[in-house]
């Protein structure tokens, strides 16, 4: 959930009276957010970075509140004010219209062809006669930055840019080049740079670095300009230092560039509807039932307490000739309703959860763990008694791990990729448990011998059957370090697990290993387990280079098999 700080000085001064904590706390409950914590920045900086470093940092208290996810109307103090008034029935919820420019045409933003190669949509607005004081400009760019982290997906859905329209002239041109045809004064900069040489510049910086590979493997970047050909921005990266913002800025022009158009429209609604009222967006309506309403919410009240009710949440409600009944208006501020159970969670949070009476279910289902969990955990116990030590290794790993390692080729193990990991450590969905083991094992390798792990969980494997296109799949995996391989000590492990599982020794229906050939192994060393006529795993001695890449010392047996088809 994002989290939304706010000046509680200067919250309650918007809402026209003071809270205690506690008081607020409640409020915000009600309203379906949750007060996370009460701090300052003295207090954050001092936890962070230590008292000497806090010292002359602010005391102002501030508010950490909670947002869900897909309110994104409450992502400012504006919003959230506006919010809380309209709740509380202090106001009513704002109408939003557009005005026509008195002394000029409306702006227009020219979308050029070039686009399509690198970030095809864009849309526009102009916030005229707006009015900053340092509280309302700083919200004004925070909102920006809490956009941009959430429905934004940090900029590689959708990328923001602010001007101050009186120091550029439209109509303006949305197009893209190459980067050495791009050059500008980027902002906070004292000199022009090409788009290349940007990139290379921001690779160091904290904050920028981030968003670069959105666009540096592109052909051309994407580039805004006006009609005497200053440079606006180059999105997403960098607006440009000449149409920054600033205290004085009394015109605003919003520009949003995004690969998803919907998520465009989203966001420019946002921005201009959070700092101005006088812009005309799209309502949308939708009916629905009283009835509906109250056997989801296990309420019983009239259509015309359910209208107010969900007018409290900023959604304009009217009884329809029926009675029965409700037309609701969804303005272009609440793009999280998107159904009717939408709507009806908004009336339970105005109706207040805690005043839904208490039922008893009219079915009764009794909880069962799932079996492939519970077979799951029998098997840790016995392993456990066995001498082995359960290890939880992570889910992710690199594509090393998997493949050169263990001396298998990539494209062999039907891994699912991650398309922009963080890291090289987290590149790919695991599809074995043995590296995550080895790496385990080169963590301890201090610890007295012999090492006993084993792990029980699942590894994604690529599955075009399915509708995601991969699948889970549970396996068991242990290994044996130790000044001698072991073997025995796996094989025994083996015969072990088949025998709590109440497979005997044998063909057909028992189980039964024979020599197989695997790179991971050591040649002569491995065996294929067989149990009810299906492939299942394989166990042996592991291989002296997947031993050195691992950077081990000592030899290593392991067992790796499917525990799924003994469900």
């Amino acid at each position: 959930m994002p989290t939304v700080s706010v000046k509680r000085d200067l919250l309650f001064h918007a809402l026209g009276r003071t809270y205690t904590d506690e008081e607020f706390d409640e409020l915000c409950f009600e309203f379906g957010l949750e007060l996370d914590e009460i701090t300052s920045e003295k207090d954050i900086i001092s936890r962070e970075q230590g008292d000497t470093k806090a010292e002359g940092a602010s005391d102002v208290i501030l508010y950490k509140i909670d947002v869900p996810a897909n309110r994104y109307d409450l992502l400012c103090l504006e919003g959230l004010v506006r919010g809380l008034q309209v709740f509380k029935q202090k106001m009513e919820a704002p109408r939003y219209r557009r005005v026509s420019p008195v002394s000029s045409e409306p702006q227009r933003l020219v979308i050029t062809e070039e686009t399509t190669a690198v970030r095809p949509h864009a849309v526009a607005a102009v916030l005229r006669n707006i009015t900053f004081t340092q509280e309302r400009y700083d919200s004004f760019i925070e909102l920006q930055e809490k956009l941009h982290q959430n429905v934004c997906r940090k900029r590689t859905l959708v990328a923001i840019g602010t001007h101050d329209l009186d120091t550029i002239s439209g109509p303006f041109t949305y197009t893209a080049k190459p980067p050495g045809d791009i050059r500008f004064k980027p902002l906070n900069q004292a000199k022009e740079y090409t788009a290349q040489e940007l990139m290379s510049l921001y690779k160091t910086d904290s904050h920028l670095r981030h968003y670069l590979h959105i666009i540096e493997d592109k052909p051309v970047y994407p580039v805004i300009y006006d009609s005497n050909g200053i440079v606006l921005s180059m999105p997403p990266i960098i607006n440009g230092d000449h149409s920054k913002i600033s205290l004085n800025t009394k015109n605003v022009f919003i520009e949003c560039t995004a690969t998803d158009l919907t998520k465009a429209k989203i966001v420019l609604d946002m921005m201009v509807t959070m700092f101005f009222q006088a812009t005309e967006l799209a309502y949308r309506k939708e009916t629905l039932s009283a009835d509906f309403i109250n056997r989801k919410v296990g309420i019983s009240e009239s259509t015309e307490h359910i209208a107010q009710l969900l007018t409290k949440m900023c959604l304009r409600s009217e009884v329809m000739s029926d009675g029965e009944q409700i037309e609701v208006e969804i303005p272009p501020t609440r793009s999280d309703v998107i159904h009717a159970c939408d709507i009806m969670e908004d009336a339970a949070m105005a109706y207040g959860f805690n005043n839904i009476p208490r039922t008893t279910p009219r079915t009764y289902t009794v909880a069962n763990q799932l079996p492939l969990n519970k077979l799951s955990e029998l098997l840790r116990q016995d392993l456990a008694a066995a001498g082995f030590t359960e290890a939880l290794t992570f889910a992710l790993c690199s594509q090393e791990d998997i493949a050169d390692k263990l001396l298998k080729n990539i494209s062999e193990t039907r891994a699912c990729h991650i398309s922009n990991p963080k890291t090289a450590e987290f590149q790919v969905a695991r599809t074995t448990l043995l590296s995550g083991l080895l790496k385990t094992v080169a963590a301890n390798r201090k610890m007295p011998l012999p090492l006993r792990l084993f792990e029980i969980s699942d590894v994604v494997l690529k599955d075009e059957t399915k509708d995601v296109g991969a699948r889970n799949n549970r396996r068991l995996c242990a290994v044996y370090y130790n000044k001698s391989p072991g073997f025995e000590v796996i094989h025994g492990l083996m015969d072990r697990v088949m025998q709590l599982l109440e497979v005997k020794p044998g063909q057909g229906n028992g189980y039964h290993i024979q020599a197989a050939d695997d790179s991971t192994f050591f040649p002569g060393r491995c065996a294929e387990i067989f149990a009810r006529g299906k492939s299942i795993g394989r166990l042996g001695v592991l291989h002296p280079d997947v031993i050195n890449r691992f950077e081990l010392t000592m030899p290593c047996s392991a067992l790796d098999i499917d525990i799924e088809p003994f469900m």
